[in-house]
């Protein structure tokens, strides 16, 4: 697997379980690349959904994927703090200048005092009965909900402290980099 560089811009491809495409995020420069973490920012980028619908992102965005873990973390930026987004996901893949997933429906959302609600469990009750789920992914799935629970309450990964504001300055530092060689 070929892994991303430094300042490179990616894309980011989320499919659903039957290998359809869910959304792609239109550029995603990339602050940490290894053969198991990606760490990406984004600002201002252009996605585009399945049916062709399009929409810019509205904040400045950290975001964490991990090679081994079911799910990705999106920290969004706000005035009023940091929210984070989290999909419970097939773990990435780094494939033809893009990131690559299974979005496999329930998110967790956490707000900036460390509350979260867990979203879509209606649609994820659905999709698993009409794209046949194994029972093994379902298992999986629900491990990981309690996985990333626990790195919430326990201020692990994206969710420490610090995290956000390493990341945050080392994407200031790419695009002041990329400014300067203009």
């Amino acid at each position: 697997m070929a892994i991303p560089v430094e300042g490179e811009t990616i894309q980011i491809h989320s499919y659903k379980h039957n290998g359809r495409i869910h959304r792609v995020w239109q550029e995603t420069m990339v602050l940490k690349g290894t053969k198991n973490i990606i760490i990406g920012a984004n600002e201002r980028t252009l996605v585009t959904e399945s049916d062709g619908r399009t929409w810019l992102t509205r904040e400045p965005s950290i975001c964490y994927f991990h090679a081994e873990h079911w799910f990705n973390i999106i920290c969004m930026l706000r005035e009023d703090g940091v929210y984070y987004y989290c999909n419970l996901s097939s773990p990435f893949v780094f494939d033809n200048n893009a990131i690559k997933y299974i979005d496999y429906d329930l998110d967790i959302k956490v707000f900036p005092d460390m509350s979260y609600s867990l979203l879509d469990e209606d649609e994820y009750e659905l999709h698993r009965k009409e794209m046949s789920y194994p029972d093994v992914i379902d298992k999986i799935l629900k491990r990981n909900v309690d996985k990333l629970i626990s790195w919430i309450q326990q201020k692990r990964g994206p969710f420490a402290p610090d995290f956000i504001d390493a990341w945050t300055n080392r994407y200031k530092f790419q695009l002041d980099m990329q400014a300067d060689d203009c």
